[in-house]
């Protein structure tokens, strides 16, 4: 347990507010048949385990890996909803493999009519497959294999040697591919995650619609899996 809080009732008090405000970031990029009210009981649950698992002997604080606990549980949840159609993760990954195929016969980052034409459907479409994989693979870092764990120094390796450096080949490539990726992508992919600003914020910034946001993050979300795709 954690030693500065004796009781669930102190833990609850002094961190809801952390679990309110992961819960509603999430919400803010997810279909509205997920409910902000499961969001949050979800992620009490995360914290009140963060609490009882908690090590401070690992070197991060409380409150950061109270944070990956929290929104981990979150993210179970919502895969147990299991509310993305099949047809969404067919049509993302076929996007990857065009975007795969586009950019090793030019050497530069495919477009969005490259890559509508190469799936010989309009850039309409194309724009539509976005905004059903901004819905269907939001938590894409997830995706990719970047799982609460992975971000959290303090889970013990003991058992497996080569974890540590098998995850650090894994970041330095995600690092790399994410360099390679068109300067508005980083952009958004920065103001998003770093940043922590919504699809709209991040609109007003780059003058754009947050439809427009939304397209560009899921590009770059399904370019990185298509870089990535040997891990």
């Amino acid at each position: 347990m954690y030693e500065d809080m004796q009781t669930t009732d102190d833990i609850v008090s002094r961190y809801a507010p952390l679990v309110q405000r992961i819960a509603y970031h999430l919400k803010s990029r997810l279909p509205d048949s997920v409910l902000i009210e499961d969001l949050l009981q979800s992620g009490m649950m995360g914290l009140l385990e963060a609490a009882g698992k908690f090590n401070n002997s690992k070197g991060a604080s409380f409150e950061t890996y109270a944070g990956i606990r929290i929104r981990g549980s979150m993210i179970d949840e919502i895969r147990k909803g299991d509310w993305v159609p099949r047809s969404v993760h067919k049509n993302a990954r076929s996007v990857a493999q065009a975007i795969t195929e586009i950019e090793q016969l030019t050497g530069q980052p495919a477009t969005d009519q490259e890559i509508a034409q190469h799936l010989e459907i309009t850039v309409d479409k194309y724009h539509s497959i976005l905004k059903d994989a901004a819905n269907g693979h939001i938590l894409a870092f997830e995706d990719l294999g970047v799982s609460e764990d992975y971000l959290s120094d303090v889970k013990s390796s003991s058992n497996e040697p080569f974890q540590g450096i098998r995850d650090e080949k894994f970041k330095l490539s995600l690092s790399k591919a994410i360099d390679t990726l068109p300067e508005r992508e980083k952009l958004v992919l920065a103001l998003y995650y770093d940043e922590e600003l919504n699809l709209k914020e991040i609109g007003e910034v780059l003058g754009v619609s947050e439809s427009r946001v939304s397209q560009i993050h899921s590009q770059a979300m399904v370019r990185l899996k298509s870089r990535m795709s040997d891990w």
